[in-house]
């Protein structure tokens, strides 16, 4: 049985550039690549939920990746309901919606499973 990594308790921000590379990498693998590297969960930071939701946010979208490791990840933004256009923009620095300050954050939740270890008594991995 494989250990988990203790999830960092730190900011894990990425810049925009290298989270479109992650999902350029994602959109481009094929149908056998991605059932090979099967992910049935992500453990999520509970300090970038907080750094999310602190962005002002009317909801999140979780955008796929594929980091430098070959790790499937899931990378949160917040968004805002555009009343204009009907659809929920991201927000994320110098795009669309205005950021607070401290926010129009892309952050990284690269805690899949597999490879680490996944609650084997939860009734969602019956």
């Amino acid at each position: 049985m494989a250990n988990n990594i203790k999830l960092p308790e730190k900011d894990t921000e990425i810049p925009l550039k290298l989270a479109q590379t992650w999902v350029a990498k994602w959109k481009k693998q094929t149908d056998e690549e991605v059932l090979r590297k099967k992910v049935d969960s992500y453990l999520i930071p509970k300090y970038n939920l907080e750094k999310v939701l602190a962005e002002g946010i009317d909801a999140a979208r979780a955008y796929i990746g594929v980091n430098e490791q070959g790790l499937q990840t899931l990378m949160i933004v917040g968004t805002r309901y555009d009343d204009k256009t009907g659809i929920y923009v991201d927000v994320l620095p110098g795009y669309g919606v205005e950021c607070t300050e401290d926010g129009g954050g892309i952050y990284d939740f690269s805690e899949p499973s597999p490879p680490a270890t996944a609650d084997p008594n939860s009734p969602m991995n019956q």
